[in-house]
């Protein structure tokens, strides 16, 4: 089940609020923790998976209770809690793609286990190790009640496709926490904004892609080719935008004030700035747990190296089990520590070639991230570069000129919404009954699409 379904609107949603209403404040978090649990297997293709979620659940629970109570041997618990997380991620996303390499680095003949990945997985396990990492830390204490603990983990507005919220971040607000009208309303209001970001903008401008997927990289013309990489920016920043946006605004209707994931990236002026403005959950995780635990920038520029191409090579992991993924977290390293010595301050000192030089580069990097086949994406890179020699198939004439005028609304849309001017409306007038009438127009517009087939999963829920 995903946010933007009719079920989930009109089944799910109504029937968890209501419930969750009328239940007193101590059973609260009971509610959540039995809702999200019938969220999530709503989603999963194995009901196996259900039991390896709670187990591992209440593995962690426990873990953190023994760090706590356990001085002398808390490092071995933490060694193990942290195994144990990351076994079954490496297991249920990378054993394929490493076996698949073994047998080919070592002409071997290794069996190849067809495994489905359970949904949110990654972010799941992401939480668990903050969570015994802080206990060992003794940045947070030990969860004592597993509701609370399970409410933590398993809240179905973040459950599985983030944002990565560290158990600190919401201990006090799952003892006690804020529920009135005046969030409520926030709550409808982010979440419709998402909701649109999501319906309205990504799924549309998406039919680009998909359109220039179904021609073939050899048979469209550079223009389209450029029009493609940019719709495909575009898709993917108000698709994960717009969930993070329903995940807050759903939190708000629970009493959750959940961190903000998203910040205006494409309006950057270098790509150091972009990271810390896209996925921020993500990002503040590997420089608390991955980057500051290395050492940090403390140890020279040397280190400062190293250590940033172990957190850019685990990011490009993270995101997918293939080969395009560690060449994309590569290539964001190499970029970013460019600008670290050489380059970024004079972009952050001239804004317009900053501003220029982010717009090509943006696309050009989310190309390597999207294609995980190397020779469409050199086919891909050919066609945005003409004057290199190519072999090409028959290209429609103008091509990119029927689909301009196709899909012109959704790129204006994505332009102006990646901005910061609409935020900044919003804020002054949110109060206002036009405002009101607006989102709502949103939301049926919203409904409208999906109910005619108009929407796409998440793209997010595969990683």
């Amino acid at each position: 089940m995903v946010f933007s379904s009719l079920e989930f609107l009109f089944i799910f949603l109504p029937v968890f609020l209501i419930i969750y209403a009328a239940a007193p404040s101590k059973y609260k978090n009971l509610i959540i923790l039995l809702g999200s649990v019938v969220f999530y297997s709503l989603g999963v293709k194995k009901p196996v998976y259900i039991v390896l979620f709670l187990l591992t659940n209440m593995l962690n629970f426990i873990v953190g209770q023994f760090i706590e109570d356990s001085p002398k041997f808390k490092k071995p618990w933490l060694a193990f809690g942290v195994a144990f997380n990351f076994w079954w991620l490496i297991f249920f996303k990378y054993w394929t793609f490493g076996t698949e390499n073994i047998n080919i680095l070592f002409g071997a003949d290794l069996p190849l286990k067809d495994i489905i990945l359970p949904i949110g997985i990654s972010f799941y396990t992401f939480q668990n190790v903050s969570y015994i990492i802080d206990v060992y830390r003794r940045k947070t204490p030990a969860e004592r009640s597993l509701i609370n603990y399970g409410a933590y983990i398993s809240m179905f507005p973040q459950l599985i496709a983030g944002p990565i919220v560290t158990y600190s971040t919401v201990a006090k607000q799952l003892q006690e926490r804020t529920h009135n009208i005046r969030k409520v309303e926030e709550g409808l209001k982010t979440f419709t904004i998402g909701l649109g970001y999501k319906v309205l903008i990504a799924n549309q401008i998406g039919g680009l892609w998909s359109d220039i997927s179904m021609i073939g990289y050899e048979s469209i013309s550079s223009p389209l080719a450029w029009m493609g990489i940019f719709a495909y920016s575009f898709q993917l920043y108000f698709d994960f935008c717009g969930y993070s946006l329903m995940a807050i605004g759903l939190g708000k209707l629970m009493g959750f004030d959940l961190p903000r994931n998203f910040d205006h990236p494409y309006t950057s002026l270098t790509m150091t700035e972009f990271w810390r403005r896209w996925h921020i959950t993500l990002g503040s995780w590997f420089r608390e747990y991955v980057y500051i635990p290395l050492g940090g920038n403390r140890k020279g520029s040397g280190r400062l190296v190293f250590n940033s191409f172990v957190v850019w090579l685990f990011t490009g992991i993270w995101h997918g089990a293939s080969w395009n993924f560690i060449i994309w977290g590569l290539v964001l390293f190499a970029i970013i520590m460019s600008e670290k010595f050489w380059t970024g301050k004079f972009f952050n000192e001239h804004k317009a070639a900053g501003h220029i030089y982010m717009i090509l580069l943006i696309p050009l990097t989310w190309l390597i991230f999207s294609i995980t086949d190397f020779h469409d994406l050199s086919v891909y890179f050919k066609r945005l570069l003409p004057f290199i020699p190519q072999k090409t198939y028959s290209i429609l004439d103008k091509d990119y000129l029927k689909y301009l005028l196709e899909y012109k609304t959704y790129f204006i849309a994505g332009i102006l919404f990646s901005t910061k001017l609409p935020q900044k409306l919003y804020e002054k007038y949110k109060d206002t009954v036009v405002c009101s009438l607006l989102l709502l127009a949103v939301f049926w517009a919203s409904v409208y699409c999906m109910y005619k087939g108009l929407n796409d999963p998440f793209m997010y829920f595969r990683f």
